[in-house]
């Protein structure tokens, strides 16, 4: 007997290159109104000033977060928590209501992708240019055209990360060390590190980012419904397909209305064919919406072949205002009220957040003396925050005890967004408190702003 054949089981496929096409259309010029959008915030906000400094800053330094008009220390980070939370409610939402549109319109990953497309575009050629050279052999003419389209690339993908870390460091002095060489290690880390996910996510790797290694990919389904907006194609119109035929036989033809021109395959990003059916690939770009309708409009057809509909719509054959009235349905209704209360939340607290804290942390190595004249003395130390950018003096009061009192100078004057611990002393008679311990509240207000004003209780001991 002959020995059984080996079979080879392949667990890795290698990568076919994607050449998109360049198309044209409603949701092309969508796409790029979101790119300038995008990237006008991301590159601009770093350089507005506010109250003489950047006005969106996380400095990690000082562990000071200028947010416009606002400082936030890490006691607030329960605002960031509160932050994610919306974020990944709008992120719901919106898949809830048209599928992955956040992934083909506002992604950095989709965002940056058709900025390099539109450099390699530009310095390459077209599909079909591309693709030719890419299979001639090296030569001077075709080398010059990849060192320019990488140099473009490391180009922006280093002014991005040079913006990424103005985020953290001001981007002035940034700009200032870069002038004078001289740049931090840490720094020269940051850039680097960013600029090269940048040059190797958009550049490169493009499509498998979103296919391999993107989770949202993965659990978009479970946010799906039969009521999502999605790429579909309308198979009982397109079916059969076939190539086109001559107009004067049109009349007796039983195709469909797919030319089967692979136009919808040709400009996806991913490389999908979206006439197979709804696939975790797609980002919902609507690349294959603008090139099917071209072509419908090229053959004197109705556009919509592939279009943004639902699975119902579909299936029931629904009109676009239908369509519209079944968006508002129960999930949509949760999703929307869950992050209503929570932005109204954030939003109450916030206005009422005082930009002032205070901790009474007690002298543990003295729980309680008695000093002359028969009084005792307790020791503190105020923590004291003014998280605002303007100077203030605050007073200190003390209450509790009848004959409490601050032996200690009662005002005390800090900078801006400046931090302090300010021992106190505060003594009481004997007698007027009983032994043990007493609760007591030690009140912070500033002199030329009394909204600003906090409380905290503390315990004052008096000795058995």
């Amino acid at each position: 007997m002959s020995a059984p054949e080996t079979q080879v089981i392949k667990m890795y496929a290698a990568r076919e290159e994607i050449y998109p096409r360049e198309t044209s259309g409603r949701y092309a010029r969508l796409r790029w109104l979101f790119v300038w959008l995008t990237q006008l915030a991301f590159y601009g906000t770093p350089w507005l000033l506010w109250n003489d400094r950047q006005a969106l800053l996380f400095d990690l330094t000082t562990r000071k977060f200028y947010i416009f008009g606002m400082v936030l220390w890490p006691q607030d980070f329960i605002y960031l928590a509160v932050l994610l939370i919306i974020s990944a409610y709008l992120l719901f939402l919106a898949t809830a209501v048209a599928g992955r549109v956040w992934c083909g319109f506002t992604c950095p990953q989709t965002v940056y992708t058709e900025i390099f497309l539109w450099i390699e575009r530009r310095i390459e050629g077209k599909r079909s240019a591309r693709m030719l050279l890419d299979r001639q052999p090296w030569s001077a003419g075709k080398l010059g055209k990849k060192t320019a389209k990488h140099l473009a690339w490391g180009a922006v993908a280093l002014w991005t990360g040079f913006t990424f870390v103005g985020y953290f460091t001001p981007i002035r002095e940034l700009m200032v060390e870069v002038q004078t060489f001289d740049f931090g290690p840490w720094e020269w880390f940051w850039v680097l590190f960013y600029a090269f996910a940048t040059y190797g996510n958009a550049g490169w790797m493009r499509e498998q980012v979103c296919k391999y290694m993107c989770p949202y990919a993965r659990f978009q389904s479970s946010m799906f419904d039969r009521d999502t907006l999605i790429i579909t194609y309308d198979a009982r119109r397109g079916e059969p397909r076939g190539p086109l035929v001559p107009r004067r036989k049109q009349a007796a033809s039983t195709g469909g209305a797919c030319i089967d021109c692979s136009m919808c395959v040709q400009v996806c990003p991913t490389g999908i064919d979206i006439r197979n059916g709804l696939q975790y690939e797609c980002i919902g770009c609507a690349a294959c919406v603008d090139a099917c309708n071209g072509v419908m409009d090229k053959i004197d057809a109705p556009r919509g072949l592939i279009r943004y509909a639902t699975e119902r719509a579909l299936d029931e054959h629904l009109t676009p205002t239908e369509i519209r009235r079944r968006t508002w349905r129960p999930r949509v209704r949760i999703y929307t009220a869950v992050l209503c209360l929570i932005v109204a939340g954030a939003g109450a607290a916030l206005y009422l957040r005082v930009p002032l804290k205070m901790d009474v942390i007690r002298d543990r190595g003295a729980m309680g003396r008695e000093v002359e004249d028969g009084m005792i003395e307790n020791v503190y130390r105020l923590q004291i925050m003014n998280t605002t950018e303007r100077a203030h003096t605050y007073r200190i009061t003390v209450a509790g005890i009848d004959t409490l009192a601050l032996v200690t100078p009662a005002t005390v004057r800090l900078d801006a967004t400046e931090t302090r611990g300010v021992p106190i002393r505060l003594r009481t008679a004997h007698g007027a408190a009983h032994k043990g311990s007493n609760k007591i509240e030690v009140a912070l207000t500033s002199v030329d702003d009394p909204a600003l004003h906090v409380k905290e209780t503390a315990v004052f001991i008096v000795p058995r």
